[in-house]
């Protein structure tokens, strides 16, 4: 079973989400164990404050090194873990891969980020992987930490109902996935492709992936040209 431990100064931000949907059902059937820790319980301060201003000056507030530190050395007494990963913007950009990477691992601290980033110190001694989901920047860690762990928990086994549908997701293999319908199969004039109706899944398979490659060509130019290279 996969461990995840979230180290977050607003740690009600992940509480709802992470008790909803298929994390939930993953949390159920015993295939994750989350666990959320305040960062304020290990703050020193009389007021639990977390964080300080930068030295040198400059705008925001900086969180401070000794909460962290305190609750990291705290978690890595009591067992060893595979990644420390924080939350930066300026980390490596989130993929599939990484995902699929961290799924197969057995326990990961995701450091939420908040204010203007916690002190280099911390990123330094204790921070094995630092990713962002994207260019541009959110108020704090928090939501990029569930979608993180959102995309490592559905591939755990057992935890979506079809054990192939992570397999066909987007970004696997670099593909967007194929257009999908369901009933009816004629609406409002539109109509579903007649391969689909066929029941000849060779060629439902062949339209599916040739439809995956062009929509990937005219949607994810930089991703097409990956496969190209590959191939």
């Amino acid at each position: 079973m996969l461990r995840i431990d979230f180290i977050s100064g607003v740690p009600d931000l992940l509480k709802s989400p992470l008790d909803h949907s298929i994390v939930a059902r993953a949390r159920e059937k015993k295939r994750v164990d989350i666990h959320i820790h305040d960062l304020r319980d290990y703050s020193t301060d009389k007021h639990r404050k977390i964080d300080d201003y930068p030295y040198g000056g400059g705008a925001g507030m900086v969180l401070s090194p000794q909460p962290v530190f305190d609750c990291i050395v705290d978690l890595t007494s009591e067992r060893d873990y595979d990644e420390i990963i924080f939350t930066a913007a300026d980390g490596e950009h989130f993929e599939q891969k990484h995902a699929n990477e961290l799924s197969i691992k057995k326990n990961i601290i995701f450091l939420c980020g908040h204010y203007k980033g916690v002190d280099q110190r911390v990123r330094d001694e204790l921070i094995t992987r630092e990713f962002s989901i994207g260019d541009y920047v959110l108020s704090g860690g928090e939501l990029p930490a569930m979608v993180m762990a959102d995309a490592i928990i559905r591939l755990l086994p057992g935890v979506l109902g079809d054990a192939e549908s992570a397999l066909t997701d987007s970004f696997q293999d670099d593909l967007l996935e194929a257009p999908v319908y369901t009933r009816p199969s004629e609406f409002k004039g539109l109509k579903v492709p007649d391969v689909l109706l066929s029941g000849n899944h060779k060629k439902v398979e062949k339209w599916r992936s040739d439809a995956a490659l062009e929509r990937t060509r005219q949607r994810r130019p930089d991703l097409y040209e990956k496969i190209k290279k590959k191939n």
